[in-house]
């Protein structure tokens, strides 16, 4: 199994990446695993706080660009939208997939009506963005950092488009322009993460933090949420990321037209990479 789900007495559930030789990238089967275990800890009553983390050095290098049949791999599962045309075009399937997976998932998690915690270690890039901005509080190692690469593929960002409201307008434009990591105490600085511990201390650290979030009132925690995600919502945030999903769409239809691909081949070659030299690559 590539996630592994297990819940503690006193109603932490808590699902793991366990893609360790793709340092957790993410393939089809996957995301669609972990979309099964988010729902399953939504929809059991005992389970008060969701803990994402992930085995291995790496939290998640982002999506698996060497998936094979991408597209016929999703007729293995039941969509959660209604988006379907997977049988379509190639950009007609493809932005069904994008946005049934990637834009579609992360919003569906963002709005779980539990409170979530994000734990997390090394490389967090791109896809693997995606994962730990829909959580309600991150927690980071020291080692971890963040990272989109997407415009050395030249794609307009990750299609899940949160980085205005997780490190801020300037910051975003540097960190999406560069494509060079932020370290986990910048995103400390920035709010993105709420706390940075050695990583040997990260699993106690989110463990205490969950057991306090656990014992609150669960009607109370749900409709806080909601208010702070309505608030964010307020400031046009919704509207905002489907405007990035369809650019990132034409980002795609372009490189079909010039390469034949969805992605700049350059990327693969490393010439326009900002990769740290240990990043893996997503």
């Amino acid at each position: 199994m590539s996630v592994n789900y297990e819940v503690s007495a006193e109603g932490i559930a808590r699902i793991t990446l366990d893609r360790v030789e793709k340092r957790n990238a993410q393939d089809t089967d996957l995301l669609y695993s972990l979309n099964e275990c988010f729902d399953r800890a939504a929809h059991d009553d005992e389970v008060r706080v969701i803990v994402l983390k992930a085995n291995g050095a790496h939290f998640s290098s982002g999506h698996d660009m060497n998936e094979p049949d991408k597209i016929g791999a999703m007729s293995r599962w039941e969509t959660v939208g209604t988006w379907c045309g997977f049988s379509c075009s190639d950009i007609e399937a493809q932005m069904g997939r994008e946005r049934e997976m990637y834009l579609g998932f992360s919003e569906r998690w963002r709005n779980i009506p539990k409170p979530t915690i994000a734990q997390v270690q090394g490389a967090v890039v791109a896809g693997g963005l995606m994962l730990v901005w829909p959580c309600d509080i991150i927690i980071a190692g020291e080692s971890a950092y963040f990272q989109d690469t997407t415009i050395d593929m030249a794609v307009a960002g990750a299609e899940f488009f949160h980085h205005p409201w997780e490190v801020g307008v300037r910051r975003a434009k540097e960190m999406l322009f560069t494509g060079e990591p932020v370290t986990a105490r910048e995103a400390l600085d920035l709010g993105m993460v709420t706390r940075v511990v050695a990583d040997d201390e990260l699993a106690a650290t989110v463990q205490e933090l969950a057991s306090v979030i656990a014992r609150k009132p669960p009607f109370a925690l749900k409709l806080v949420k909601q208010a702070v995600n309505a608030a964010q919502d307020a400031q046009g945030r919704p509207a905002a990321l489907e405007t990035s999903f369809a650019l990132h769409q034409l980002s795609h239809a372009e490189n079909l037209l010039k390469h034949g691909r969805l992605v700049d081949p350059q990327f693969f070659t490393g010439s326009r990479s900002g990769l740290k030299p240990s990043a893996p690559a997503p």
